[in-house]
């Protein structure tokens, strides 16, 4: 019996032990800053948006560099409005986007494979007319060269057919008229989040960024504290 005691004691300090030093790398990492690459033209007007839990990439829908609308078709959301001109892309768990609306509908089977990486992704685009800069919404410009590796790393977190084209998922999980959700590529974990995804976008594209995050939170004091 005391042994048992023992091993469930050690099992339990491991565990808040795990916890804790993720705790702080996720403090400390998410202060330190990777810089923007320098002499980048505003070319390209770009939006960080936050819901409070996850931070999306707001892009034109069209422009000399990329047209969204074979790979993100108007006629996928429930409007199915073609006057909007902005496209908000953001990468997460595939059971936390559709069967999760609130934190009230989390289940434990849902938290534990998202965290463990045994489930898998989507990706979820929002079209939007307008954008205002608040304190959920931030706006900054990059250059063409920059915007170009933002549209590939986009494009590489879709899953694709036999012929190239994004799968929607067909579903009744939006948050809206202007919402769809697509199979994503990669694996969701307590390591690769939403917002650690969002993180390297923009990284990869140049932009500035923190050293890793797995909350918004981290993304926005970046760019809120030029």
């Amino acid at each position: 019996m005391k042994k048992i005691l023992r091993i469930l004691l050690r099992t339990i300090l491991a565990i808040l032990g795990f916890l804790l030093l993720y705790g702080l790398c996720a403090f400390v990492f998410s202060w330190i800053t990777v810089k923007a690459e320098p002499g980048q033209a505003p070319d390209v007007t770009v939006y960080l948006k936050t819901n409070g839990v996850h931070a999306d990439i707001v892009v034109p829908v069209k422009n000399g560099i990329k047209d969204w609308t074979p790979d993100v078709p108007y006629a996928d959301t429930r409007a199915g409005d073609s006057s909007l001109g902005y496209l908000a892309f953001g990468w997460g768990d595939r059971a936390f986007y559709l069967d999760t609306p609130t934190w009230a509908d989390l289940k434990f089977s849902t938290a534990f494979k998202a965290a463990f990486a045994l489930s898998k992704t989507a990706m979820h685009t929002t079209y939007y007319d307008t954008l205002t800069e608040d304190k959920t919404c931030i706006r900054f410009t990059m250059g063409a060269a920059q915007y170009k590796r933002l549209v590939s790393y986009f494009e590489k977190g879709f899953k694709r057919d036999s012929l190239g084209r994004t799968i929607v998922i067909p579903t009744e999980a939006r948050y809206g008229n202007h919402d769809a959700f697509y199979e994503g590529v990669g694996t969701y974990s307590l390591f690769r989040t939403c917002n650690t995804w969002a993180n390297k976008a923009l990284k990869e594209s140049g932009q500035k960024a923190c050293l890793w995050t797995p909350a918004d939170k981290g993304i926005f004091y970046q760019y809120r504290n030029d």
